[in-house]
């Protein structure tokens, strides 16, 4: 690891908020690891292996009029990951119900508590699209109901999945530091019945399961739509997220071929979650 090399990113944005919270999710999306928020706006880094000229191209935000956001990038060393969440990672509460922390925050009396060390994993749900698919879980059954989470990141609502009664679960994402981060969040959790895979939507050849959760980029979801069909059971339930309110007709549209209909829409930010039935 010491001798991995990472592009940083220096973003000064205007206005802050929802700013941030949404260039994040889109760089996280495109590959970035790692993210640091600072007074002007944020830090954001690459692995310089899986860094191209053309990174931020689809980065919609950088497109839009009503903000503003200037960059400048450089290559730097690795430095201590682990330290740095430490000064910046906050816990979260959801609905009152769920608390999201890491293992140096006191603990909280809430119904559900996650422990995560988030490292470079996309989803320790400060983000809307995390935050949405954690109040579809806590409210709705889970109970002895077969799990896929798909693109898992930290594996944070597959581990919820569990603890609301599912099993068996598994969580899938084509990032190794995702795979290995959800594995240490899995036994951080004293989980019993999460499995962790390594891979993208190919795994799921032979797969059948009660709800699949999805929170991915757009393209991705669209491309896949098909795949998650034919992996649910009769009467299963799909969770997508990672999406603006504008990509919904698409969504949706590309969901309808499959029998798929749209029962529940839940918004935050301009980002959207959808829960369909088959």
């Amino acid at each position: 690891m010491n001798n991995i090399v990472y592009i940083a990113y220096y973003f000064i944005v205007k206005p802050i908020q929802p700013v941030t919270e949404i260039l994040i999710a889109e760089l996280g999306f495109a590959g970035f690891e790692s993210f640091i928020e600072t007074e002007n706006g944020v830090t954001a880094y690459i692995q310089k292996n899986e860094w191209y000229e053309a990174i931020l191209d689809n980065i919609q935000i950088l497109n839009s009029e009503e903000f503003y956001i200037d960059y400048t990038f450089e290559e730097v060393k690795q430095t201590n990951w682990n330290e740095e969440w430490e000064k910046n990672f906050k816990p979260i509460v959801v609905d009152d119900t769920c608390a999201v922390r890491a293992p140096f925050h006191k603990p909280f009396q809430t119904p559900f508590e996650i422990i995560i060390e988030p490292k470079m994993s996309f989803g320790t749900g400060h983000h809307e699209t995390t935050h949405m698919m954690i109040q579809h879980i806590l409210q709705d059954d889970f109970q002895d109901k077969s799990v896929l989470d798909m693109g898992c990141g930290t594996g944070v609502l597959a581990i919820l999945a569990e603890l609301k009664g599912a099993k068996p679960v598994e969580a899938i994402d084509i990032d190794n530091w995702c795979y290995l981060n959800s594995l240490e969040n899995v036994e951080r959790n004293n989980c019993k019945h999460i499995s962790v895979f390594e891979g993208d939507a190919s795994l799921l050849k032979h797969n059948q399961y009660d709800i699949i959760i999805a929170n991915i980029n757009r393209n991705i979801l669209l491309n896949d739509i098909e795949i998650y069909s034919n992996a649910l059971k009769n009467k299963g339930t799909l969770y997508l997220s990672g999406f603006y309110l504008e990509d919904i007709i698409k969504i949706e549209e590309a969901c309808r071929k499959y029998s798929l209909r749209l029962v529940k829409k839940i918004e935050r930010n301009n980002w959207v979650s959808l829960k369909f039935l088959n």
